[in-house]
């Protein structure tokens, strides 16, 4: 049997196959509540090794997108009862990703009394949609106090805690694609002059300390981290430390003992490709199991396997696709992603993909 097809013990889990479905954000969430729609989206993506899940926020200040879930109350975690449920009914697997978007919102899609926080007061170059005005510019954020970042510490903590008691396998950290634990970690995002800025050792340290807070709440096979090396996305630009910085991630979170690392290469969305040194390292480096993902077919995946990494995320073959390991096992035809319908409320473009 292709190793692609094959089980994979991931922490305390074991995965019918080693395709993952990346975290997608779909804009369903009304109210920020998971809901029967939602339900049905990832229970006919079931087959999957793994589902992580879009972007779900730790904390009110985190909602930055209309329409995202989150897991900060009570009532979220009431509302993902079923969505986990439905998941592993059909035997899949699925983790949560811990989204708090930072800088990257707009007060128009977050709650009475959430806040727009960053590492510093500086501002993406780029517009962000809300339901209620449109398209509008980002707004300068509020660089966070000591007590802000020991509060959002906690609230990553406790996202991990109320996921697990939601049905959750695990949680993934998202400190990728220009939010809030990249935000750190980057120096044009992070201007601070205090212990969480400066050199790589102190801009990771709000990493670290998110880790080491979901780590002791429930336990290091649950706790996976996205990493996007050269990724540029939401006004993340390039700099000439960066693949020393991440070779210093790559041993510190081995050295935290999380489950995974999910490397994310957008180059077939146009970013700037990471280079191959960048995905050896943490082959190297990082003794846990390695994700990667970034425009992978069947092809690919199986040629990568296990050489180069132990899981693939795919992202929108799977979005269009629920029952893709079987189209990809029988080299079936794929439907193709409607990019109209992406981030749409409702069915169309959702969950009306057909399967085989």
């Amino acid at each position: 049997m292709s190793r692609l097809f094959s089980e994979y013990r991931l922490g305390d889990v074991v995965l019918n196959n080693r395709i993952i479905m990346a975290p997608l954000t779909r804009s369903r969430a009304i109210d920020n509540l998971p809901n029967d729609l939602m339900k049905t989206y990832y229970q006919q993506r079931a087959s999957a090794g793994l589902i992580i899940t879009e972007g779900t926020s730790p904390s009110p200040n985190g909602l930055g997108y209309p329409r995202i879930p989150g897991i900060f109350s009570e009532a979220q975690v009431e509302a993902w009862k079923p969505v986990t449920e439905a998941v592993h009914q059909q035997g899949g697997k699925m983790f949560m990703q811990l989204m708090h978007t930072g800088r990257i919102s707009h007060p128009l899609n977050l709650p009475a009394g959430a806040r727009v926080l960053a590492p510093s007061a500086v501002a993406a170059a780029e517009q962000m949609y809300t339901d209620a005005e449109g398209m509008q510019p980002l707004p300068v954020p509020e660089a966070m106090t000591l007590d802000d970042i020991q509060t959002a510490i906690e609230e990553y903590a406790q996202a991990a805690r109320n996921a697990v008691a939601a049905g959750f396998d695990g949680v993934e950290l998202h400190a990728a694609n220009g939010y809030l634990l990249e935000q750190f970690i980057r120096p044009n995002t992070n201007q601070r002059d205090d212990e969480y800025g400066g050199s790589i050792e102190n801009r990771a340290r709000f990493l670290m300390q998110v880790v080491d807070a979901c780590t002791d709440a429930i336990g290091h096979h649950k706790v996976g981290v996205r990493l996007s090396p050269y990724g540029v996305f939401n006004d993340m630009p390039l700099y000439d430390e960066m693949e020393a910085d991440y070779i210093y991630l790559a041993q510190e979170l081995d050295t935290q003992d999380v489950v995974y690392v999910h490397l994310v290469d957008h180059s077939s969305m146009g970013a700037p490709e990471v280079p191959a040194s960048i995905k050896e390292i943490f082959r190297d480096e990082f003794c846990g199991t390695l994700i990667l993902s970034g425009g992978y077919d069947a092809e690919r995946a199986e040629k990568d396997m296990p050489g180069k990494t132990d899981l693939i995320a795919v992202g929108r073959p799977f979005l269009a696709n629920p029952d893709l390991p079987a189209r990809w096992q029988s080299n079936a035809t794929l439907n193709e992603p409607d990019y109209d319908t992406f981030y749409t409320p409702g069915v169309k473009g959702y969950t009306d993909y057909p399967t085989l």
